[in-house]
């Protein structure tokens, strides 16, 4: 009996001993697939157990830039990236939903369902830990595809792999595209900003969150819930100066001209005249095959040389040292001048003007006559002429917040490659730089009395309509760039550029908007047998009363259909004029007897006149503006006109 029971206790303990070999197999084999699986990669290199969970940076969506009147320049959209873990569904669980997942994906799409109940299969036999699904999709089409049967369901019955991603878009298009610019991080780390989105990145970055992350397989991870994971943090958004309606039109203008005279590349800038707000900045440049698009930030990083558009300038320099005046006689002879026998300067107009005033020299653009002003005047002491440009800030940049801001060349006389040619060449916009911004700038300060104020392109940052964060307001550069009285002058000057029949400017008139401004004609590559032009305009409108200063400048045009100013850049300034103006509300105040006259002289296109009635309103169109007057007649001796 004893032996009996020795027998079956030695084979109970073998079979213990079995067991407990087979569990400690089992456990050790288990441990070891999971090492496998988790700490050695597809190449079965070893990898530490803090490379299987890691904490991912989620990069915040960017503010918004808007426009002045409140239309989204650029924004942050959410993209969405899906995949699918094929392993994670159950067997039962994957056959009871994948048709209907398949037909889901097949009537969302448009794809075929037999394709695309093909690959899930293929996915499940291939065991794919990160098939692809959908990319690019918004958050509406994401969350779609989340009421979808098998992704209805949690990540770990389902199997759904969503990615986030934040993209930068542009709802307005190309608009000011330069301008609003970028800000993208190179694989070594740099960063490349450009604009408004480089300038105010500090701003419009936001603060990053943190996601936890598992690796799955091949270099894959999907994102698990943590209690620690941070949400990022918006960025702050721009308000910009620019004007979505005159930028158009200003884009529209240049493009047209562009294209017309097969030029290389232009640039235009509307600047509001008081504030110094840019309201529109177009640089369109060529492709090969013809087209335009925004190439480079032209009004702010190209510094050229202006041309006749310095005259200005030197005009204002000699009226305020006072060696000339607007009736001071100028002998520019037959239009030609050389210096040291063998460097000419010449009008072009064939013959010359003969002897002119000084007002008239600048009216019709002699580069003989302001040669002879500025030459004979400061030629003993040139370094008083440059003081003056030095004085008024013409050397220095304008600090915009943009990078990339063309420096201005001013020589001076103590420069060491100065020469006897600097003087008179830059009496007519010669051997100096600027960039088309900064010689706006100069002009709207004559338009602006005197105050020379900084361009402007940001009214504030904010965040989520709180209290603004930084507001923008107008920043003097020079409170008077000159004298009053000569302020007076030039701007009389720059109105019968445009007013009077010899004036540069003069086929760009219109009867109901009163322009100011000045033409330029600069050669480029005159070293060369194949001399090339920039064509410019710069100005304000309405003289009397300036709204908004304007430049227009557009390099290399086609000779042979047009290189003057006057030509190729005044038309672009006129038609920017034009339709901004019709398009604001204007105040004028005209004689009583003016407008007796003027209606008479309009019968068949406007309503009888009654002058017993105490109050009139008269309708009357002209060149697409509408005038609309409501005044007292007996009583008023003065009619004020809206314009609208």
């Amino acid at each position: 009996m004893t032996d009996k029971k020795d027998s079956t206790s030695s084979v109970m303990s073998r079979l213990y001993l079995l067991v407990s070999f087979l569990g400690c197999f089992a456990v050790v084999l288990i441990a070891k697939l999971i090492y496998i699986q988790f700490y050695f990669d597809s190449d079965g290199v070893e990898f530490s157990s803090n490379q299987i969970i890691k904490n991912v940076v989620l990069e915040p969506s960017r503010g918004n830039i808007y426009a002045s009147d409140g239309n989204i320049l650029a924004t942050s959209v959410p993209r969405y990236e899906l995949h699918w873990d094929a392993i994670v569904p159950s067997k039962l669980y994957f056959d009871l939903n994948k048709n209907a997942l398949a037909d889901s994906i097949s009537s969302f799409t448009g794809t075929d369902f037999l394709k695309v109940i093909q690959g899930l299969e293929k996915a499940r036999i291939q065991k794919s830990r990160y098939w692809p699904i959908a990319k690019n999709l918004s958050y509406s089409e994401y969350k779609r595809y989340k009421t979808f049967p098998m992704f209805r369901g949690s990540t770990y019955r389902g199997g759904l792999i969503v990615e986030h991603q934040i993209k930068r878009e542009h709802p307005l298009g190309k608009i000011a595209e330069r301008t609003i610019g970028y800000e993208k991080k190179d694989k070594d780390g740099t960063y490349f900003r450009v604009g408004l989105e480089g300038a105010f990145s500090k701003y419009l970055r936001g603060d990053s969150g943190l996601r936890l992350k598992q690796k799955i397989a091949n270099g894959q991870w999907k994102p698990i819930s943590d209690a620690n994971e941070k949400e990022p943090t918006e960025g702050y958004d721009l308000h910009t100066t620019i004007d979505v309606n005159i930028q158009d039109i200003a884009h529209n203008a240049l493009l047209g001209q562009l294209e017309r005279f097969e030029a290389e590349h232009g640039t235009v800038v509307v600047m509001e005249t008081e504030t110094g707000a840019v309201k529109a900045i177009v640089n369109l440049g060529r492709t090969d095959d013809g087209r335009y698009f925004e190439k480079l930030n032209y009004a702010v990083g190209e510094a050229h040389e202006p041309g006749s558009t310095f005259k200005l300038m030197g005009m204002v320099a000699a009226l305020e040292d006072k060696v000339i005046d607007v009736d001071t006689p100028i002998e520019t002879g037959n239009g030609k001048m050389m210096f040291f026998g063998k460097y000419q300067v010449k009008d072009s107009k064939r013959g010359g003007f003969g002897t002119i005033s000084a007002a008239k020299a600048f009216e019709v653009s002699s580069n003989v006559g302001l040669v002879k002003i500025i030459y004979d005047n400061y030629k003993n002491n040139p370094r008083k002429f440059v003081d003056r440009l030095y004085n008024v800030g013409l050397n220095k940049q304008l600090g915009l917040p943009i990078l990339g801001e063309g420096q201005p060349k001013i020589p001076y006389p103590t420069d060491a490659d100065w020469d006897g040619l600097d003087l008179p060449w830059m009496a007519y916009g010669y051997g100096i730089s600027l960039t088309p911004l900064q010689t706006l700038t100069y002009y709207n300060a004559i338009a602006n009395g005197g105050e020379m104020v900084k361009p402007r392109f940001l009214e504030q940052i904010s965040n989520f309509g709180n209290i603004p964060t930084k507001v923008f307001s107008k920043q003097i550069l020079n409170p008077s760039v000159c004298s009053l009285e000569t302020l007076r002058k030039v701007q009389s000057m720059m109105f019968n550029v445009v007013d009077k029949k010899w004036g540069t400017a003069y086929s760009i008139k219109d009867p109901f908007l009163t322009m100011a401004g000045k033409t330029g004609t600069c050669q480029v590559d005159y070293t060369t047998q194949n001399i090339q032009y920039i064509a410019s305009f710069v100005g304000y409108f309405p003289s009397d009363q300036p709204k908004y200063s304007c430049i227009v400048v557009i390099h290399r045009p086609d000779k042979k259909k047009g290189y003057y100013g006057a030509t190729v850049a005044a038309p672009v300034f006129k038609a920017i004029a034009k339709k901004i103006f019709n398009n604001i509300p204007h105040q004028l105040n005209l004689k009583a007897s003016e407008l007796i006259n003027h209606i008479s002289n309009q019968k068949k296109t406007q309503n009888k006149l009654h002058q017993g009635l105490s109050e009139v309103e008269v309708n009357h169109f002209v060149s697409r503006q509408s005038f609309q007057i409501d005044a007292k007649f007996k009583k008023a001796k003065t009619i004020k006109i809206s314009l609208r």
